[in-house]
């Protein structure tokens, strides 16, 4: 997956928005403004953070070699994936699974508010 097809997946889940809160390099993604992925565009090969249940996490790295602790994140939640290791499925996968995980900790109103849009 290259970095268009990464951030075309991204935006394209409901309540999404994207931005540069940091610098101008860090693209972040945020539903309906909670950050579930995030990307260095000056880093090569392209890495990604995305959040993870932190059971899920551990077994992924243990399984993957493309996936390690979230740099520069908490360790716990977040993994650090190269693109150029892990197949796009997975990659999707995960993408969804960080997704689900940011929409399930929103609060009723805000839920309710996304399945409005």
């Amino acid at each position: 997956m290259n970095v268009e097809e990464y951030r075309e997946y991204c935006i394209s889940k409901k309540g999404v928005t994207e931005c540069f809160p940091f610098d101008e390099v860090t693209l972040v993604f945020k539903v309906m403004g909670k950050m579930f992925a995030l990307c260095g565009l000056d880093h090569l090969p392209l890495r990604i953070n995305l959040k993870c249940d932190p059971e899920r996490a551990i077994a992924l790295r243990e399984e993957h070699d493309g996936i390690i602790e979230g740099w520069h994140m908490s360790k716990k939640h977040w993994n650090t994936v190269y693109l150029d290791k892990i197949s796009k499925d997975l990659t999707k996968e995960l993408i969804d699974h960080s997704y689900d995980l940011v929409v399930s900790k929103l609060t009723k109103k805000v839920k309710a508010e996304l399945e409005a849009l």
